[in-house]
């Protein structure tokens, strides 16, 4: 074992010491608050890391809950008028085509009870009487 010879000075034991400090690990600023905030750790004021709150408190966990559903309540709302409207859309458009049937069906049982020794030039005019009689008959329920 090592025997000390001469006793270490306050200045000696101190110089040498000097290299034996902490250094302050990074300090870098928090977006949201400005607080100064060890790297890549969690704000401690405000609870953000990166720009997204990390910790919340149970009020404001409880109060975005509330809202999250009430918010989805109101989407569900929406849908649903939304789809009522559509089948009121589609009932309308299956009414015109069913008028349109109707109306065309009549004509169609005359031509078809003409004696079938005529030309098929013939039965040619009779279709577009019939086209021109929809035709007619559709512009005047967009006038209306």
């Amino acid at each position: 074992m090592a025997v000390q010879q001469r006793r270490t000075s306050k200045t000696r034991k101190r110089l040498r010491r000097t290299h034996f400090k902490l250094t302050v690990t990074g300090l870098v600023t928090c977006s949201n608050c400005g607080a100064l905030i060890k790297s890549h750790h969690v704000c401690p004021k405000c609870h953000y890391y990166a720009g997204k709150l990390v910790i919340a408190d149970e009020k404001e966990v409880a109060e975005t809950k509330k809202a999250v559903k009430a918010k989805a309540k109101k989407v569900k709302k929406e849908e649903k008028v939304e789809k009522v409207e559509e089948v009121k859309v589609e009932k309308k458009a299956v009414k015109k085509t069913v008028k349109k049937v109707s109306e065309e069906a009549p004509v169609k049982k005359a031509a078809a009870k003409k004696p079938a020794a005529k030309k098929a030039s013939d039965e040619a005019p009779v279709k577009k009487t019939v086209k021109k009689a929809v035709k007619t008959e559709t512009e005047e329920t967009k006038v209306e």
